[in-house]
């Protein structure tokens, strides 16, 4: 159903079927003498009309008693059907997607003048999750984990931001151990669809890099690149065995749309159940109880 913009959709649509059945009873009620609770056709005719004539019985009482009970009822089987719109931010499983940010920390990178440019893009890039968890990963002369999957974003970035030269003490560049621990952490954490993220300069890339490149494909994510410089034949082959891309610091929305919307897709297309529905079913039971306060009025003694 439309809505203007609005889609609704009804996750439990065979609820409906109950409309129906409260419409018949409905019209079957408005044809009778009174309602429920009929005192016509219970009470002796003198002692209900004297109850009358001392305003002791309301005519009407029961007919708008038994109307707003089936008023209620109605909404409540439409609060039942579960009447849905989509939710494009709505919060995901931690397991379902995540990332893993590996970051090249060795002194090619952390000393060239376009070293900010390359924290800006990976900051970026975290501010893109949304609800997704990510990981941050840090090498040079070998790898180690800075953060752990976690969803404070903002905790995550503040940790990339510390990175500075001498930040991993190990002399050289070895990607192969970075793109190692980054595979590890999503194994750990069983994700299903993932995107981890090489902020490099290309330097110390190999054939053991590819190698982790396709692994992490194997696990459902995709590797990409963020190049400090201009992207090169070797940097393109390690994205094309990640099943990723390469994107270059002028690229921010690029990596924006890459990072927000790409696993959704991904698990999408592979089936997954997604709860990206907001009920708002209750809502609905919320509006029944007004009916049901009719009943509860107070008669004047």
């Amino acid at each position: 159903m439309s809505f203007g913009s609005w889609e609704i959709t009804l996750l439990r649509p065979l609820w409906l079927l109950a409309l129906p059945v409260l419409a018949a009873l409905w019209v079957w009620l408005s044809r009778r003498q009174g309602g429920l609770g009929d005192w016509e056709r219970v009470m002796d005719p003198a002692l209900l009309a004297g109850l009358r004539a001392i305003g002791r019985v309301d005519p009407g009482t029961q007919r708008l008693a038994s109307r707003a009970t089936l008023l209620a009822a109605g909404l409540v089987v439409l609060a039942l059907s579960g009447p849905a719109l989509e939710r494009r931010d709505a919060v995901a499983f931690r397991n379902l997607d995540g990332a893993v940010f590996v970051i090249d920390a060795s002194p090619s990178v952390t000393e060239s003048p376009r070293w900010p440019q390359l924290l800006t893009m990976g900051r970026f890039a975290i501010s893109a999750l949304g609800s997704r968890p990510a990981a941050l990963v840090v090498y040079a002369g070998d790898a180690y984990v800075g953060t752990d999957m976690t969803h404070d974003t903002r905790q995550l970035g503040q940790t990339l931001s510390l990175i500075e030269p001498g930040t991993v003490p190990d002399p050289g560049t070895r990607p192969e151990r970075g793109l190692d621990l980054a595979a590890q952490i999503l194994e750990q954490g069983e994700v299903l669809a993932a995107d981890v993220m090489l902020l490099t300069d290309g330097g110390g890339l190999g054939p053991a890099a590819v190698t982790e490149a396709a692994r992490i494909a194997t696990l459902g994510a995709r590797l990409s690149v963020v190049s400090l410089g201009p992207p090169g034949d070797a940097l393109d082959a390690l994205a094309r065995s990640g099943g990723g891309t390469v994107f270059t610091l002028e690229e921010t929305d690029e990596i924006a749309a890459w990072i927000g919307n790409g696993a959704r897709e991904r698990l999408e297309q592979q089936d997954y159940p997604l709860l990206f529905w907001a009920d708002y079913g209750r809502w609905l039971l919320v509006l029944a109880l007004l009916p049901v306060l009719t009943l509860f009025r107070r008669r004047a003694s």
